[in-house]
């Protein structure tokens, strides 16, 4: 009997000519855009302890160069490229999305970490804007002329944030917001931020109802602190919202349904954080690898020693897994198909590979390991951070818990 060539179903592994293209281009770009404003910058970049002011916020050279390096992106049309091309985005799969982010990371630290719109960029959320708010927050974000942040935590509403306490209440033609947001990463340089705030009574809407989401410009709150996190010094900010009046132009969507707008791109943050953990996983095997072939001790090289080798295989295994699981997760987005349990696996697995990863790879290098000179600390310190942002861990298996059954 004849057979007839039929397309395989499900998840492709290859990676298609026109993601080849744009993951070649990036490589161009680092190596082109962002590698020579490394170099302008010099110590400022290069040692850790000038980049920031005494306080933690970044020093103005560098905060324009990352400026510089999402509005070189955007030109080239990669920044925000997995949004839609009419906003100014290029429409790009989920799974060309999460390739480009993870390709990004496995270069390691740097200023390169920008080139692809993180918590400071257009989201989704964002794609509720209308009338006047596309011209003056949505294209502009996409172009990296305006940066952004996503204002939800507070101090006592992390992982519980529906029972949040900041509030916006209707005076007239304004909405009034008090309250204060806390860990909001890139608040101490946002534009606008994306303020969340309880417009209805808990017991009236439900659980996950009554919250809204508005725009608020910088000049109109307070930076009243830096939450200076390991890893993310100078980055996030706790902001306070003192009778702050918004007209009523700058709710973003409806009224009462911000957080169930919220949930429905849960699945893309943890996607694109998946992303870049796999991606600075593959960064610390590679650089851990080297130095096992490099280093000797006794005689010979360390990587001879299964104490070592075992270390990165083990990483190089757990890392393959992850990758996978991050595939076959931005497939499914594509296809629309349910993805609330993946995205729960792929954010546990990616980022707790990574922070075994960076652990293993500092105890591969031994005292090198630990010095400011190589980047394993900080990459070891970004896995924590990783696991506790976009739902802790013990959040994440909660969830996957919870689809299962089990809870």
């Amino acid at each position: 009997m004849a057979t007839q060539d039929v397309a395989p179903a499900g998840v492709s592994f290859d990676t298609d000519e026109e993601t080849n293209l744009i993951l070649q281009s990036i490589d161009d770009f680092i190596e082109q855009e962002v590698a020579p404003l490394e170099d302008e910058l010099g110590d400022t970049w290069s040692n850790p302890r000038k980049r920031h002011e005494d306080d933690g916020r970044m020093v103005p050279e560098v905060v324009e160069a990352l400026q510089e390096v999402r509005r070189r992106s955007a030109e080239a049309g990669f920044y925000a490229m997995n949004l839609p091309q009419e906003v100014g985005g290029e429409g790009v799969s989920n799974v060309t999305w999460y390739r480009a982010l993870k390709h990004v990371a496995s270069h390691g630290p740097g200023l390169h970490s920008a080139m692809l719109a993180g918590p400071e960029g257009p989201k989704p959320l964002l794609m509720q804007a209308e009338g006047d708010q596309v011209e003056q927050y949505l294209k502009p974000a996409v172009r990296g002329e305006k940066s952004t942040a996503f204002a939800q935590t507070e101090p006592g509403a992390g992982s519980d944030s529906p029972s949040m306490q900041t509030s916006a209440e209707k005076d007239g033609d304004e909405w009034v917001i008090n309250g204060t947001k806390q860990w909001i990463t890139n608040g101490p340089y946002a534009d606008f931020v994306q303020v969340f705030a309880r417009t209805s009574p808990q017991e009236e809407m439900g659980r996950y109802g009554g919250i809204s989401c508005f725009i608020v410009e910088a000049e109109e709150l307070e930076v009243s602190s830096l939450n200076n996190a390991h890893s993310a010094v100078g980055r996030q900010a706790e902001l306070q919202f003192d009778d702050v009046r918004v007209p009523e132009d700058r709710v973003l969507g409806d009224i009462d349904t911000a957080f169930y707008d919220a949930m429905d791109f849960l699945s893309l943050g943890r996607l694109e954080i998946g992303a870049r953990a796999v991606g600075h996983t593959e960064y610390l095997i590679e650089q851990g690898t080297q130095y096992a072939n490099d280093r000797e001790a006794f005689g010979r090289p360390i990587g001879k020693f299964q104490g070592v080798s075992h270390k990165l295989a083990e990483g190089k295994a757990r890392a393959y897994a992850a990758d996978a699981a991050g595939l076959q997760l931005a497939w499914k987005m594509d296809n629309g198909e349910n993805a609330i349990e993946d995205s729960s696996i792929v954010k546990y697995l990616s980022t707790n590979v990574m922070f075994d990863v960076a652990d293993d790879v500092v105890q591969v290098h031994g005292g090198n390991g630990l010095s400011e000179d190589n980047d394993f600390m900080h990459e070891l310190e970004t896995a924590k951070l990783l696991r506790i942002v976009e739902g802790t861990d013990e959040i994440q298996l909660n969830t996957i818990a919870k689809q299962m059954g089990v809870n």
